[in-house]
């Protein structure tokens, strides 16, 4: 099955994040690391001390953030912005319209993108 993986600072505070978002905990390997899913999606939730955020050859450090993003799609996109401003999550733009529906951008508690869509009704 595909996965995402996503580099995150805290997992516990991550999971509480992603199962506002529907997500539920199907494996954790310890502290560091914990696989959730969502509707065939699963997210590999990586903290320190997992093998994905050890430092590369290069020097440079794998870390949270950027702009690619999972999607998730939500019935209505009102209620789940007030449960998120409801958690005090941060996020990177309000409810935008466009031809498909409706999107705003939050962050997880680490900093990684996520996108929630509300598609445009048919009669719209």
């Amino acid at each position: 099955m595909p996965a995402v993986r996503y580099l995150v600072n805290d997992v516990d505070t991550a999971l509480e994040f992603y199962r506002t978002l529907g997500f539920r905990l199907a494996d954790r390997w310890g502290p560091p690391f914990a696989i959730v899913k969502r509707k065939g999606l699963s997210l590999w939730l990586s903290g320190p001390g997992t093998s994905a955020r050890k430092k590369l050859k290069n020097g440079g450090m794998p870390e949270p953030g950027g702009w690619n993003r999972l999607v998730i799609e939500v019935d209505d996109i009102a209620d789940t912005v007030a449960k998120l401003e409801a958690l005090g999550v941060t996020f990177r733009s309000r409810p935008i319209k466009g031809p498909g529906g409706q999107q705003v951008l939050v962050e997880d508690p680490s900093g990684n993108p996520v996108e929630l869509f509300q598609p445009r009704e048919d009669n719209e």
